[in-house]
């Protein structure tokens, strides 16, 4: 059914390029995506009561999130519109850096609205909406990291420098996807990378894993490999810390290079 209401939310930040963007087609998803995502959220969720940041657990439950279906990005849109502004805006897969930092300035997250298949249950190396959905975008509901993510877009577009770029790039990797959090009493998961994988969220907290206090020099300085369980991770005080973090890296973009 057309909505104008959902469009004027979902659509892309103007002077985009037109092709990277879709609809979401409700009757287009099979029982299996269904499924799937039952699987995947009741499996999930069972962890991050314990695991998971106040932000994430909070923010799951302001958007409208359950196993019983694959999420109505509409709906999920009007609760979280209302909440901070942001919209999850669909995309037909990976998205240039430029475009997709651009989105984030205007408070539109691009988002996967594909489901893995059934026989990709524990990894997928592409984004589906379970990765997307369910491990980003409760985070915008929470009003700091909001603010933290729309900063970190529009100072993103304004690197140009490679290694401007590159820091920005492990910066993003370490927070928004990667990140941990202090939080009552203990460290807790809120990177989407986390959030949505067992074997992730499990290195992340475990053993094997080097987990360092959160600094803008020590992240921009640490290389990452996207196809392996990591090393190193960083564990913020709270989502201000990031906020902070974003300012001073575009002073330092202002004042000429991010990085020495």
């Amino acid at each position: 059914m057309y909505s104008p209401i959902a469009d004027a939310l979902t659509a892309p930040p103007a002077g985009l390029d037109p092709s990277y963007f879709t609809r979401q087609d409700l009757d287009a998803y099979s029982a299996e995506d269904h499924e799937v995502w039952s699987i995947l959220f009741s499996r999930r969720m069972a962890e991050l009561v314990d695991t998971g940041s106040e932000a994430f657990l909070s923010g799951a439950e302001v958007i409208g999130l359950d196993a019983s279906r694959v999420p109505d990005l509409e709906d999920v849109n009007r609760r979280l519109g209302e909440k901070t502004g942001w919209a999850a805006i669909p995309v037909t897969g990976f998205i240039e850096a430029r475009q997709f930092f651009a989105c984030l300035a205007e408070r539109r997250f691009p988002t996967t609205i594909t489901v893995r298949p059934k026989s990709q249950l524990e990894y997928l190396q592409e984004p589906d909406i379970f990765h997307d959905v369910f491990g980003h975008v409760p985070l915008h509901a929470n009003p700091v990291f909001a603010d933290f993510l729309q900063t970190f877009g529009a100072v993103a577009a304004q690197a140009e420098h490679p290694a401007d770029i590159e820091a920005m790039a492990r910066l993003f990797w370490f927070t928004v996807e990667f990140g941990l959090v202090a939080e009552r009493g203990a460290t807790r998961i809120y990177g989407s990378g986390l959030i949505s994988s067992v074997g992730d969220a499990a290195n992340a907290l475990g053993p094997d894993c080097d987990r360092r206090p959160f600094t803008l020099d020590a992240v921009i300085a640490q290389p990452f490999e996207i196809d392996r369980l990591q090393d190193v991770l960083f564990v913020v005080d709270d989502f201000a810390h990031l906020f902070d973090a974003c300012e001073e890296a575009e002073r330092r973009l202002r004042e000429g290079r991010l990085t020495a």
